[in-house]
């Protein structure tokens, strides 16, 4: 079992077949299960001082979800918890819903395959726990995982439960559930307005609707079996005045992850429609399995098609929107100081984008409670950081939240599209030098950010197998190999693309550190070879870091400009000093 502050994760499927759909889970699961609820709620109790603190639990909409979910009502009732169990729910849902509550389990494997699951824990802050308090957790799961007769003892305590006492937690589902949307549709509110009044939002939404009004909209969503099927979403965007179109509502039709092999979909549902008539569908979304990540199509007029954007370009458009928007609000305020919190692996074009705005841009290890953190830890210095997130998934954080979510994705473009006199888009021409045109579409904005050739995070080379489990090792190796090589290199690599000079960096929780000297000091955080030109300026960077939720490690390059070819190459030499590193 991986136990990242990610989430804790494996194959639950009884069978041990990661695709496998049976429901069932075998006892040894069950047992992990009850461990981690005790673990949890003893934590949460020392934490809140309360002897019955009050626990979300919410499952995706994974085959195993219940199963697991039954045996944590099993122990978090013999605990004493007051557990308010909502079922299928959206990790952005429950984390809103957590916020009113002493904290949260949500059962869920993001976008592993089917036959995965796992647990993500939070208390009221609206994500889930750093990587410091998880690892408190970690440690106590382990400890008692290593006493076979506590096990057993914690496993039969559990499984005394009443009928009577079961009944009464699952008796209020429906109840706990409706808070959980009351909750959720409220802070979504919050979330893309950037304000919690009342007023402001009213006005901001009456904006919106009469811009809808005279420019009718549509938006498609692929929900592929997913929690958000079981949310806000088709309500929301009725509300707004917004068509709504849905496919594979109940069941998960394709791969979970939703990245662009599996956004295939709603780029043809898009299609359809339009052949139908229906030439305001401009959006279309595909969340995973737990909700909180939403990668986008989007119809490209000129081309007449859907073209589906990468990750890295989903991101791109929320922080240029977000950013730009934040400025909006706050430019007159003396002490705004913007910046933009993203992991590592978030392309360089990021940082043009925010230097045109006059932002700051700072640098996390991979994981989204370590983007998180940097966050918190950035606004405590001063900076007002209102997008944060992962770009090397398109995951985007929209604060307050602490959580990706693609609604928030969704409305960031929308305000682009709405904001139009003295707005966001004609702001980010003028910053950035380029022409505005007050006619402008999406395909505009999107025409006009900086050009980047960067691997996609699910690409098949982008992903590698090494035998070698000491990643501290492992990166040594590789600076000896990557070293060696750049001596016979550099005359080749400064001719075919200025490469002159290289700098190493490390990311290890909110931490970065440049200019390092020793590799293997990155050991399982994240390590990037930045490449500069005679001026000193970053033209590529490749990276490469162990997953946190999967027995892989992830590579990546990314380059300035369209050069496929200097991308494939630089990517293809770290796989070449890896793969002799791992020997």
């Amino acid at each position: 079992m991986i136990l990242s502050a990610s989430g804790w994760r494996k194959v639950f499927a009884a069978s041990g077949d990661e695709q496998d759909r049976n429901p069932q889970i075998n006892d040894n699961d069950k047992k992990l299960a009850v461990i981690a609820a005790d673990v949890f709620f003893d934590y949460l109790s020392a934490l809140t001082n309360q002897a019955a603190p009050v626990i979300a639990l919410g499952i995706d909409a994974r085959p195993t979800g219940p199963a697991i979910a039954d045996a944590m009502i099993h122990a978090l009732i013999k605990k004493g918890a007051i557990i308010q169990y909502s079922g299928v729910t959206a990790a952005p849902e429950i984390m809103a819903y957590a916020k009113k509550l002493d904290g949260f389990i949500y059962i869920s494997a993001s976008h592993n395959p089917i036959g995965h699951n796992g647990i993500k824990f939070g208390i009221n802050d609206g994500g889930v726990l750093s990587g410091t308090e998880n690892a408190k957790l970690v440690k106590d799961f382990t400890e008692r995982l290593s006493d076979d007769e506590g096990v057993e003892a914690a496993v039969k305590k559990a499984f005394t439960c009443t009928t009577s006492e079961l009944k009464q937690v699952y008796d209020i589902k429906d109840s706990s559930k409706h808070n959980a949307l009351y909750a959720y549709r409220n802070f979504i509110n919050e979330t893309i307005t950037g304000t919690d009044n009342k007023e402001y939002q009213t006005d901001f939404f009456g904006m919106l609707d009469t811009f809808i009004a005279q420019n009718p909209l549509g938006v498609v969503c692929d929900f592929n079996g997913s929690s958000r099927y079981q949310s806000i979403d088709r309500d929301y965007f009725k509300e707004r005045k917004i068509n709504f179109y849905s496919i594979n509502e109940f069941e998960i039709a394709h791969e979970i992850i939703p990245e662009a092999e599996n956004l295939v979909h709603v780029a043809a549902e898009m299609e359809k429609l339009h052949k139908e008539g229906h030439s305001e569908v401009v959006l279309g979304y595909m969340p995973d399995c737990d909700g909180d990540r939403g990668n986008i199509v989007y119809w490209d007029e000129k081309a007449g098609k859907a073209v589906i954007l990468k990750a890295q370009e989903v991101f791109s458009l929320s922080v240029l929107a977000e950013l730009t928007y934040s400025i909006w609000q706050h430019s007159d305020e003396k002490d705004f100081k913007p910046a933009v919190a993203v992991n590592c692996p978030t392309s360089m074009r990021i940082n043009e984008i925010a230097s045109a705005l006059g932002a700051e841009v700072f640098r996390a290890e991979v994981g989204e409670a370590n983007v998180v953190n940097l966050a918190r830890e950035k606004r405590q210095q001063g900076y007002t950081i209102r997008i944060l997130g992962e770009g090397s998934n398109g995951g985007t954080i929209t604060y307050p939240a602490a959580v990706r979510d693609p609604l928030n994705t969704i409305f960031a473009l929308l305000k682009l599209l709405m904001m139009r006199e003295s707005g966001l888009y004609e702001m980010w021409c003028t910053k950035s030098g380029q022409k505005y045109n007050p006619d402008f579409t999406l395909t505009d904005v999107i025409a006009s950010l900086p050009v980047y050739t960067t691997t996609g995070v699910s690409e098949p080379r982008a992903v590698l197998k090494v035998k070698t489990t000491d990643h501290a090792k492992l990166k040594a190796n590789f600076q000896k190999a990557f070293e060696a090589d750049w001596k016979k290199k550099a005359s080749d690599l400064k001719n075919k693309y200025d490469i002159e000079t290289w700098e190493a960096v490390i990311t290890k929780g909110t931490v970065e550190t440049r200019g390092v000297k020793d590799f293997s000091e990155s050991q399982k955080g994240g390590l990037k070879i930045i490449f500069k030109d005679k001026d000193s300026k970053p033209v590529a960077f490749i990276w490469m870091r162990g997953s946190g939720t999967e027995p892989v490690f992830r590579i990546m390059c990314d380059v300035k400009g369209n050069k496929p070819d200097m991308e494939k190459a630089l990517l293809e030499w770290e796989t070449e000093l890896i793969k002799k590193a791992d020997k």
